[in-house]
């Protein structure tokens, strides 16, 4: 019997538990060079793993560097965001609240959160707290009505009221952060504690996350923590001085862990809810997260990513797709400066996770993929150069559409006005109100918590350069009068605001 055959049945079976613990000790040198291979390939900094079976933590390490200014190296316990890793916190602790009858998956969301609506009368009056859970809403992402907003969660939910629906309800995944915050203040009611409250005493509390953190606040009293890394314009990694700001509890993605307490969370879902002798949260209701409840068309970039893939759905907080034959579960999490991934192999008793602090790699996916491979014995393929090569020809294809966009210009063309006449308030029900002043002679903009300056780019187009938002186009409208009525600016806001008139 080779080693990976033993690793892979001790895998499946508890009473080779003993065995397990020595196959894996003699597997940490490949896990080792599997895991430095892929940093060297796309040049992460740090990255923490841990890998656990039901009832043992198999492997446990950190790598490389948590900051490349100060060279101080990743551990165990380095702690990092989980971005929309936290998901499945949310609907977990809902899981609980299904198991107590204080609500159900199918609760019409008003019955929790009178104040939801969606635009659509049809949807608005059927939406359940599942629709949110599994992103079949209609509702399109949105992300810049939570990303860095100057309003608070209530308030970006009651916006979601004024959003036109991008696809008809439930026949389409679109994945929509504000949703979940939704559904966790929706868990509060029910509840009748916070949302934090209820995920650290129901969840973190009994599987001793002792570590993990609810907002950047706590975060940051924390002295092994990693710092965020970015490419910023050139080849070279340059760290983020701070850490995206979640001081308040975000149920959709506030989390900080680090790789040890996440054993314990693999656990729980490897165990089918148990912690120890209790059932912290039933088989039933923690298996409806890991149910498929709408389809993810596998087209795209979509397929080119997940070749070894037929079948891929969002269950409610957990992507679940077939990876070679092998059912698979997994979420990724995504901030400023780092990624998290998760991967549970649930009928393999395997489950996995990945922090790094790379801004956007798809490191965590490809040495995910890896790992399994080697970890259940299955034929290796190379995912960094396939993931990598994937990831060059969608950035060869932006700086292509980039120069197309440039050489679209008219040149020697002005605006049909003087700056004065753009000047004031515009407005969008949902996303709220666009200032445009003069600064040091060009048209200055603000909104939210972003600013900048207009430059013009032809006719009445203008780019607006901001260091979060990139270069969105901003194109100025005019009535039948030739006064100036609305602006449309492109991703990633793409909505248009319309003028306040200006009192006479």
């Amino acid at each position: 019997m080779n080693r990976r055959t033993f690793c892979r049945l001790a895998l499946t079976a508890p009473a080779l538990l003993p065995s397990l613990a020595r196959s894996a000790t003699v597997e940490s040198e490949v896990i080792d060079r599997a895991v430095q291979q892929a940093m060297r390939h796309w040049k992460v900094p740090g990255c923490s793993l841990v890998i656990v079976s039901p009832d043992k933590t198999l492997h446990l390490k950190g790598y490389g560097l948590k900051d490349i200014g100060r060279r101080t190296p990743v551990t165990a316990d380095t702690l990092f965001p989980l971005g929309s890793c936290t998901k499945a916190f949310t609907t977990a602790a809902l899981g609980i609240l299904v198991d107590e009858g204080k609500l159900h998956w199918d609760d019409h969301v008003r019955k929790h959160l009178p104040y939801f609506r969606l635009s659509d009368p049809l949807a608005d009056k059927a939406v359940r707290l599942r629709d949110l859970l599994c992103h079949r809403t209609g509702v399109a992402p949105h992300e810049m009505l939570w990303y860095r907003a100057a309003w608070s969660q209530e308030e970006a939910i009651r916006r979601l009221a004024h959003l036109p629906l991008a696809q008809p309800f439930r026949t389409a995944f679109q994945y929509q952060t504000t949703m979940y915050t939704a559904a966790g203040f929706a868990l509060a009611a029910a509840a009748q504690v916070s949302w934090a409250e209820f995920v650290q005493q129901r969840l973190l509390t009994p599987l001793e996350m002792r570590a993990t953190s609810l907002t950047t606040t706590a975060a940051e009293k924390v002295r092994d923590r990693a710092t965020g890394h970015h490419h910023h314009g050139d080849d070279e990694v340059h760290t983020i001085a701070d850490w995206y700001p979640m001081e308040t509890p975000e149920p959709a993605g506030s989390l900080n862990s680090t790789a040890r307490d996440l054993a314990a969370w693999l656990r729980l879902h490897l165990r089918q809810g148990r912690v120890g002798e209790r059932q912290l949260i039933s088989a039933q209701s923690l298996g409806e997260t890991h149910t498929p409840q709408i389809h993810m068309r596998l087209e795209g970039i979509t397929a080119e990513l997940e070749p070894e893939t037929d079948q891929m759905s969002y269950g409610m907080g957990w992507v679940i797709q077939d990876y070679r034959g092998r059912l698979m579960l997994t979420h990724a999490g995504a901030i400023d400066g780092f990624r998290a991934h998760l991967v549970i192999m649930p009928r393999d008793g395997i489950a996995l996770a990945l922090l790094n602090n790379l801004h956007q790699s798809r490191m965590n996916h490809a040495l995910g993929n890896r790992l399994i491979d080697l970890l259940l014995g299955l034929k290796q393929r190379d995912w960094n150069t396939l993931l990598s090569t994937i990831a060059h020809k969608e950035q060869a294809k932006a700086q292509e559409d980039h120069q197309r966009f440039l050489a679209s210009r008219k040149r020697n063309t002005t605006p049909s006005h003087s700056a004065n006449a753009y000047l004031g308030r515009y407005v969008h029900p949902a996303y709220g109100t666009m200032r445009l002043g003069v600064e040091h002679g060009q048209l200055h903009w603000s909104w939210s918590s972003f600013r900048g300056l207009l430059h013009h780019f032809h006719y009445d187009t203008f780019v607006a350069q901001n260091e979060y938002l990139g270069e969105p186009l901003c194109t100025f409208h005019l009535g039948t009068e030739g006064n100036v009525t609305s602006m449309t600016w492109g991703p990633p806001l793409g909505v248009t605001f319309t003028r306040v008139r200006r009192k006479q």
